[in-house]
């Protein structure tokens, strides 16, 4: 029953979702209280850790290779990284809604946080559209390629992060975190290259 439920995939995207309808609850039932800060914060919170969290599982599993939790990991990568992309959409949606005019988001645009967020979704898209069986087999190789537009999307995503944050500290921290996880990912990849 356990082993059912940890390979469930509709479980695994329910869990997954929780975060977006608590948000979504909170801004329709409490919308002074909560409000279009929390929202926009929130999911861009959850986006970001997500992404972490996608981008981590390659150096756990150059570090833990045969341990189930690391390949039960690897089987979902995909899917958490696809979640990170609909919290980087939901957050952009929120922004969209709140601004409720086209011409107030163009004239935003040469602000270089906006700027930068606009980037890492344009780069977020494709490797979302292209997470899945399917693509995996059209593309054969090139996926592998296409998909390292994570890097430069995670960095531009940091950026933007940084930038409008009211205070940067928290950002930082994360970008600590993901400079360490990808300092250890490069260190082990180099360490198997050479044995």
């Amino acid at each position: 029953m356990l082993r059912a439920a940890a390979n469930s995939r509709p479980l695994l995207w329910l869990v997954l979702a929780l975060p977006g309808f608590w948000i979504a609850w909170r801004w329709i039932a409490t919308p002074d209280l909560y409000g279009y800060g929390h929202a926009i914060g929130e999911s861009g919170d959850w986006a970001v850790w997500l992404l972490m969290a996608t981008l981590a599982v390659t150096p756990l599993r150059l570090m833990f290779r045969k341990q189930a939790w690391v390949i039960w990991l690897m089987r979902r990568r995909r899917d958490i990284g696809v979640a990170s992309f609909a919290y980087a959409l939901g957050h952009t949606i929120i922004y969209l809604v709140r601004k409720g005019s086209p011409d107030l988001v163009l004239a935003e645009l040469s602000t270089p946080y906006v700027l930068v967020g606009w980037i890492a979704l344009a780069l977020f898209l494709p490797l979302a559209i292209t997470s899945n069986d399917a693509s995996v087999r059209w593309l054969k190789r090139s996926w592998k390629r296409l998909h390292r537009l994570v890097y430069p999307a995670a960095i531009l995503t940091f950026l933007h992060w940084v930038w409008s944050a009211f205070d940067p500290t928290t950002a930082w921290v994360h970008v600590g975190i993901l400079a360490a996880v990808e300092i250890v990912r490069i260190a082990l990849q180099r360490r198997q290259r050479v044995t």
